[in-house]
């Protein structure tokens, strides 16, 4: 357990404790506090750090080998070079391994954060001291959450940089996929605080460290489902069409670079305006005849398609980066409340 007190023991020739500040010891040189919160979290502290550097030296890497291979191999006819699925599948699979960041951060870091100190006491020692409730808790929270907002940005800015050269490119993993747009920008800061404090909330509520981790983990995948339900209804749907039949000689639209399709396929545009299912005259497919005069009857006049163009990904995701930020201070205010007044 982590206390404030000096153990003789533990101390360096010049008296001080040893790893206390100003005692020549490797790490940041904080005080009060900053200097507990530091001590106590430094291993999952130094092991985000490491994640990721080691995370962005990977992603430097497997860019490097993208664009050599772009370079190698000019792009055609609006499409990638042959053999491309290769690196295509590791962006992809990256994107999904850093989408796990605000899992690991709600269970790892949020959860036990104050958890923790509860169950073993250190916070009745901490606060009888000449620490109070708020400072304690808001070094608490501020110190994590400054770390995880640095990390997820350096990843973020990182993968971006990365996925930049094919992009807009054609056979590249779609944007609103969340190994795309959950890693990029802002979404991941926001997404990783969000857990984070999620996690903190649910440890300070239940005060006991393996509950809370399980709790927070249950709390986490639910905001994903939830998220992964609205996540694309902020943006606004566009539609192209076209008015030359439908026929086998008719070209269905062409969507923009970096579009991705949505709603449930290609829908039969009518002369006036209305769209139909493009099953509406399945039944008929086996003869020509009536299927002409099926399209016929209903006016069918060519193709429309929906589609989310590429341009509307960050304000999308400003949108839900804005969202979860705001349910962020809400809890975070909620939990500096609450511990103030009933933390012990």
């Amino acid at each position: 357990m982590t206390t404030l007190a000096h153990d003789p023991a533990r101390t360096t020739p010049a008296g001080r404790p040893q790893n206390a500040p100003g005692s020549g010891q490797a790490g940041p040189r904080l005080r009060g506090t900053a200097w507990l919160v530091w001590r106590q979290h430094r291993a999952a502290f130094w092991t985000l750090i490491a994640l990721t550097l080691l995370g962005v030296v990977a992603m430097v890497f497997l860019r490097g080998q993208v664009v050599d291979y772009l370079d190698a191999h000019p792009r055609e006819s609006g499409g990638l070079p042959p053999d491309f699925d290769e690196y295509t599948s590791r962006l992809f699979s990256f994107g999904g391994y850093l989408g796990y960041v605000p899992l690991l951060t709600g269970v790892l870091l949020g959860a036990p954060l104050i958890a923790g100190d509860l169950e073993s006491g250190t916070a009745k020692l901490v606060t009888s001291q000449s620490v109070s409730r708020l400072r304690w808790l808001t070094t608490k929270l501020a110190m994590p959450g400054a770390l995880i907002a640095l990390s997820t940005a350096v990843l973020a800015a990182v993968f971006d940089w990365w996925w930049s050269p094919v992009k807009e490119r054609a056979d590249t993993p779609e944007w609103t996929s969340s190994a795309i747009f959950d890693v990029t920008w802002v979404m991941p800061v926001a997404y990783a605080l969000l857990t984070f404090a999620v996690g903190a909330a649910v440890g300070m509520l239940l005060r006991r460290t393996l509950v809370s981790m399980v709790v927070t983990l249950g709390v986490v995948v639910a905001i994903g489902v939830v998220w992964s339900r609205f996540r694309l209804d902020l943006g606004h749907i566009l539609s192209v069409s076209t008015d030359k039949g439908v026929g086998p000689g008719a070209a269905r639209p062409e969507l923009p670079a970096g579009a991705v399709q949505q709603g449930e396929g290609t829908y039969f545009l009518t002369s006036s305006g209305a769209r139909l299912d493009w099953t509406a005259c399945l039944d008929k497919v086996d003869d020509d005849r009536a299927h002409t005069a099926c399209l016929e009857s209903k006016r069918v006049i060519g193709w429309s398609i929906d589609y989310l163009p590429i341009s509307q990904m960050h304000t999308m995701q400003w949108l839900g980066a804005g969202i979860m930020l705001a349910v962020t201070a809400a809890i975070v205010a909620f939990v500096v409340f609450w511990g103030r007044k009933r933390l012990l």
